[in-house]
């Protein structure tokens, strides 16, 4: 059971895609960010489902940051049982990696961002300790 009361939370997020003079279309999400100043996410796309893809992707970065920042964990510290073993735990993990690269086809875009160590070396990694008994541990095949 949990230590703390259930929070209800009744919050919305909104969309609006427009179709811009340029021809791109402009995503304005509108989130209850703790933070005012993040609010708002506005992303430009070659189609309505790109501009949505790129403000979710954004918002999905700001709450996985705001979840591993509450863990508040030393990423150092490893826990130890009575017996001064190290107790292993779970952790959700992601890695994401966003550019741009011009490639004469979508196969050299693809195949030019595998090549060498870019993904990882400039991609942003959070770390989130999970439960093990978790549900989407299941869905996600983690630690199998």
């Amino acid at each position: 059971m949990s230590e703390t009361s259930p929070k209800l939370i009744n919050e919305n997020i909104s969309i609006n895609v427009t179709l811009e003079d340029n021809g791109y279309y402009l995503c304005h999400l509108s989130n209850p960010s703790p933070d005012p100043s993040q609010n708002t996410i506005n992303s430009y796309g070659k189609t309505q489902e790109h501009a949505i893809a790129i403000a979710l992707e954004q918002l999905a970065d700001r709450y996985r940051q705001i979840a591993e920042d509450q863990q508040n964990v030393d990423m150092l510290t490893v826990e130890r049982s009575h017996d001064g073993e190290a107790i292993s735990k779970l952790y959700h993990v992601t890695l994401h990696f966003e550019c741009t690269i011009d490639a004469a086809s979508k196969f050299e875009a693809m195949h030019d961002t595998i090549m060498g160590n870019t993904v990882v070396e400039n991609g942003k990694i959070t770390v989130i300790e999970v439960a093990k008994d978790l549900p989407f541990a299941d869905i996600l095949e983690l630690g199998a």
